[in-house]
């Protein structure tokens, strides 16, 4: 169901006490280690590089969409992460994600890493540019270039594993993810519109049972700059470590019936920006829930988003969105997806200009249909309304409307 982050459920079994060849050889038998991988491990002892390269995976995807907003009724689309008016009337060409891995292995001491790249118009929301405490700018550089994560991966054999990230990793909250193929639609909802999307830090994955996973960690800032420390009133701090983050999720085990498999999932994060926009750190807190139901290949999932923030002394800022999930896997090619959504905020929370507090409702329909192997072809419509009454914040300035229908075209190639 959709992109819940899954990222931060790691669950590797301890397998201390095992003489290292039976381990081997069991993993081999049950396929989870290739043959070919023992010998390139024999190899290592005189050529850890070239071992080192073998084990590395390459792989990623190239999307492209094209959106039209029906009826000419204005180009303004507040909330919109991805599809916003600079996308309208045209075809675009959104990102292309190229992911260089080298996983963990069986071994008690693993180590490994991961690289996301990002180029196209999409990349520049993660602002990536040499932002340091010398003073350098942070500001989105609309260079057509992100690096979306960037860590290495450490494991040690604690109790059931625990995991470490060090870099810039994902944040460990929302439902939807930026990689818009493992969304139930295409377009980004107004809750991930708030969210966090990447830090540079330290994150703990562990898992405490089957069905119980924690996460903590602790980063430079709140927001995405990578290296940029938070600011704390407009002065940027010696030590950058100002963020702090935790998450748990619970998983429903075997023999839960028709829920087995669902997922409970709350977190927060807590620290000051890297531009200084806040007077106070920014909190996020979130829920999420993905259940199966009864019905064969229908799953449902919900969403809460709430943040809150002091934007300058004596002044408060909050928002939160509540998003439901309906998919229904129809054939082995066919799958369709609807989002409903509720988002409320203090003025300019989607729409940076408004005035007065903002309310919105979204209803969002998605068709999604394989035809050819690793491409994944979409049909979206999406109809957004502005419910505060008094000024409208969709149309245009000349021509205000209280609502917005967009019908939208994506087509993604992994590889």
């Amino acid at each position: 169901m959709g992109g819940h982050n899954t990222h931060h459920s790691i669950n590797r079994r301890n397998l201390i006490g095992m003489n290292t060849n039976l381990r081997t050889a069991a993993l081999v038998a049950a396929g989870i280690v290739s043959a070919g991988s023992v010998g390139h491990a024999e190899e290592a002892r005189m050529n850890p590089v070239e071992t080192a390269l073998t084990a590395t995976t390459i792989s990623g995807y190239v999307s492209a969409s094209t959106f039209y907003n029906l009826g000419d009724r204005g180009e303004r689309l507040p909330g919109r992460s991805f599809d916003a008016e600079d996308k309208l009337n045209k075809i675009n060409l959104d990102v292309v994600k190229l992911s260089i891995e080298k996983p963990l292995d069986e071994g008690d001491w693993s180590a490994g890493y991961k690289v996301d790249l990002l180029f196209g118009a999409d990349a520049n929301t993660y602002g990536t540019s040499p932002s340091f405490p010398s003073g350098s700018s942070s500001s989105t550089t609309g260079t057509d270039f992100g690096i979306k994560q960037a860590y290495v991966t450490l494991q040690t054999p604690v109790g059931n594993d625990l995991i470490a990230k060090v870099g810039v990793f994902d944040t460990i909250i929302g439902y939807e993810v930026f990689e818009s193929g493992s969304n139930p639609n295409y377009s980004r909802s107004y809750g991930y519109f708030i969210e966090p999307t990447q830090h540079t830090g330290l994150l703990l994955s562990y898992a405490l049972t089957d069905w119980l996973s924690v996460n903590g960690g602790i980063a430079n800032s709140y927001d995405a700059h990578i290296n940029a420390p938070g600011v704390d009133s407009g002065a940027n701090r010696r030590f950058g470590l100002q963020t702090y983050m935790g998450s748990l999720a619970i998983t429903a085990p075997e023999g839960s019936g028709f829920l087995e498999g669902s997922t409970l999932y709350g977190g927060i994060v807590h620290g000051l920006t890297s531009t200084g926009d806040d007077d106070r750190p920014r909190t996020s807190y979130y829920a999420g829930l993905t259940v199966p139901t009864p019905v064969e290949n229908l799953a449902v999932g919900a969403a809460v988003d709430y943040r809150t923030t002091k934007p300058a002394p004596g002044a408060e800022a909050w928002a939160t969105a509540i998003g439901g999930y309906l998919t229904y896997q129809m054939s082995q090619q066919l799958k369709l997806g609807l989002r409903g959504e509720y988002a409320a905020g203090t003025a300019g929370t989607w729409t940076g200009t408004s005035a007065m507090k903002e309310r919105f409702f979204g209803l969002t329909t998605t068709v999604d249909y394989s035809l050819w192997a690793n491409v994944l072809t979409r049909l979206e419509f999406r109809w957004d309304n502005d419910l505060k009454g008094g000024s409208k914040n969709f149309g245009n300035t000349a021509d205000p409307k209280d609502s917005a229908f967009v019908v939208g075209a994506n087509v993604i190639y992994a590889f």
